[in-house]
């Protein structure tokens, strides 16, 4: 019988394998090689582990070696500190490699000085450690911190002082949509504001050092209309009754009933009672709508100041002109949503 004859009677009768031993032996096979797979990544990443630690414990003996030689703040251990972090994070010990981070970050305000801008990466990495462990206040003390180094160390019109505010208000905004402290509707709305006017300060820096139609302002306007629209999402969806009233939210009555006295004459008898007053839910709705316009103006604002840039300045990109036009248009559109919804009857 030829080759070829074999492989076709080897075929056919594989063919004549019921479907479930077929099925069986497939899946025996599938499971061999996953098995095998798992196997080898596991015996990788466990000699990678074991790499790391050897090469942890290299690195520490470093740094003991340059503490005893020349000191524990010599400037040279911040270079060691941040190599024996990076080797943690690998781990996944973000711990470990936080606290490796602030002895480097102590040893460069020490040689470097308070707001030198050499901290700023070590910030980021110590702020990147704390997202990945949810320690939201942890990283909001690190950004805080990053910026006010920013601040100090580089001018409004640097593009490190622009870098490290649109990271700063990115981490903001991310705090308010994600409501990431678990603060209450009043406290979130407090919040943002906060951050609205530190905005409108930082904006109004930015214009006296650079000019009212310097494209570099642009990221900035960006990050405020963002966190106005939020505040005025965030107010829209909030039902009135979140909102103090002006008014007193209870009135006196006096009411009158007859009834009959002791000796069975009939008096008319007075007293007063606190009822709810029709006009505080007037009050708190007008508080809803007096809110939401004041966030909507603080957005037509800032087109305002879009505007002018895409008018008057004259080193935009086509492109550039473009995305202004196309935020301007979103902005309108869902300010003026916003607004037509405020005017009509509340439901909530």
């Amino acid at each position: 019988m030829t080759p070829i004859k074999i492989k076709k009677k080897i075929f056919v009768s594989f063919l004549k394998v019921s479907s479930l031993s077929l099925h069986f032996f497939i899946c025996s096979v599938l499971f061999a090689q996953t098995v095998d797979i798992e196997g080898e990544l596991a015996e990788i990443s466990e000699q990678r582990i074991i790499e790391i630690n050897q090469e942890i414990e290299t690195r520490r003996a470093g740094i003991e070696k340059i503490q005893s030689n020349v000191g524990i703040y010599d400037q040279s251990l911040i270079e060691a500190y941040w190599s024996l972090a990076e080797l943690h994070r690998e781990l996944d010990d973000y711990e470990s490699a936080s606290a490796i981070l602030l002895n480097a970050l102590q040893i460069a305000r020490i040689n470097l000085g308070l707001y030198s801008a050499e901290q700023i990466q070590l910030l980021r990495l110590l702020i990147e450690n704390q997202i990945k462990v949810k320690d939201w206040h942890s990283a909001d003390d690190f950004y805080e911190l990053e910026y006010l180094i920013s601040s100090r160390a580089f001018s409004p019109r640097d593009s490190e002082y622009l870098d490290t505010l649109r990271f700063y208000g990115a981490w903001k905004l991310r705090v308010i949509q994600e409501n990431l402290f678990n603060l209450s509707g009043q406290s979130l709305i407090l919040t943002a504001g906060e951050i609205s006017s530190f905005y409108s300060q930082v904006i109004s820096k930015v214009e006296q050092e650079t000019g009212l139609q310097n494209k570099s302002i642009l990221d900035v306007l960006y990050a405020k209309t963002q966190v106005d629209m939020t505040l005025a999402r965030y107010v829209a969806s909030m039902p009135y009754t979140n909102f103090q009233g002006t008014a007193s939210p209870f009135i006196n009555q006096t009411r009158c009933r007859n009834m009959r006295n002791p000796q069975g004459q009939v008096v008319r008898q007075c007293y007063s009672v606190q009822v709810e007053n029709p006009r505080y839910r007037q009050s708190q709705r007008e508080a809803k709508r007096f809110a939401l316009s004041r966030h909507t103006r603080a957005v037509s604002r800032s087109i305002g100041k879009l505007e002018s840039i895409r008018n008057n300045s004259t080193d935009l990109t086509k492109g550039e002109k473009q995305n202004i036009d196309s935020q301007i248009s979103l902005l309108v559109i869902e300010s003026e949503q916003l607004l037509r919804g405020s005017v009509k009857p509340f439901l909530f």
